[in-house]
């Protein structure tokens, strides 16, 4: 393999690649991540990112490129997608079959995909969005590690892209990646970080504080509150540019909690 500009080790398993769409829903950007397992000149590629030239070039100069994964819809995980195919060959699979591409198959829950010498199992974590998956590497290092795409991110907590993404799924897609134990978390966005189960652990806490707020806001205001009085309420501090990203979470959680009732605990999925 010819030396490739920006590529940085993540895990055993893993490399990555920064793409150069820093912002304040991408963090620094997306990290396109390429696995391989040792001795392998073929590579799997996670999240393409945006359509870059240069970003998709450097993707396709760093090995033979076998398969392309993509963790969710959104357009800085997918926009390259197409025109990673067309540079490689590579089929690209999503659990979306509208982002698959080169024939690619859509992605099954628990499925082990057996590329670039590596078992990648798939699991569904809708929440953020409804179609996303993670990729479980349980041979990367001694506690494995989990590509999280948006579903964990590296700082910062994620935004549920109410209707589609709900808090009840995506609670319950915490239960599920906590149960994995202490694997590498290997984010979309920003720095990898040690043990998925006390990252899902301190995400379900910060999740459960943001209920409590929120139901004491509807107390405050009345059960009919509106998204924005809720938002000016609980998410006082948060800039313009971030404002939208609040009133989803917002929705998200109103529709939680009245599904649930407002004066109970609303019960977490999977607890």
């Amino acid at each position: 393999m010819t030396s490739v500009t920006g590529l940085r080790r993540s895990s055993a398993l893993t490399q990555f690649i920064l793409a150069p769409n820093p912002g304040p829903m991408s963090l620094d950007g997306t990290n396109s991540y390429l696995l391989r397992a040792p001795g392998h000149s073929a590579v799997v590629i996670v999240d393409p990112g945006p359509n870059d030239e240069a970003h998709l070039a450097a993707l396709a100069g760093a090995g033979a490129v076998e398969l392309v994964l993509v963790t969710h819809r959104h357009a800085d995980h997918t926009a390259g997608s197409a025109r990673l195919y067309q540079l490689t060959g590579a089929p690209v699979r999503a659990a979306d079959s509208s982002h698959c591409h080169g024939g690619g198959e859509p992605l099954g829950n628990g499925e082990v995909i057996q590329a670039a010498g590596l078992d990648i199992t798939v699991l569904a974590t809708p929440g953020h969005t409804s179609d996303s998956v993670c990729f479980h590497l349980p041979a990367d290092g001694p506690s494995g590690s989990v590509l999280t795409g948006d579903t964990v991110l590296g700082r910062g907590t994620t935004v549920l892209d109410y209707p589609d993404g709900t808090l009840g799924d995506y609670l319950a897609s915490l239960d599920r990646l906590e149960a994995l134990g202490p694997a590498i978390v290997l984010p979309a966005h920003g720095p990898v970080l040690p043990s998925l189960e006390a990252i899902a652990r301190d995400y379900r806490s910060h999740r459960e504080e943001r209920l409590a707020q929120i139901r004491a806001a509807l107390h405050r205001l009345g059960r009919d509150a509106s998204v924005g009085e809720v938002a000016d309420a609980v998410y006082s501090n948060v800039g313009p540019s971030v404002r939208r990203a609040a009133e989803l979470s917002v929705a998200a959680q109103l529709s939680y909690l009245r599904g649930g009732g407002i004066e109970g605990q609303a019960t977490p999925a999977g607890r």
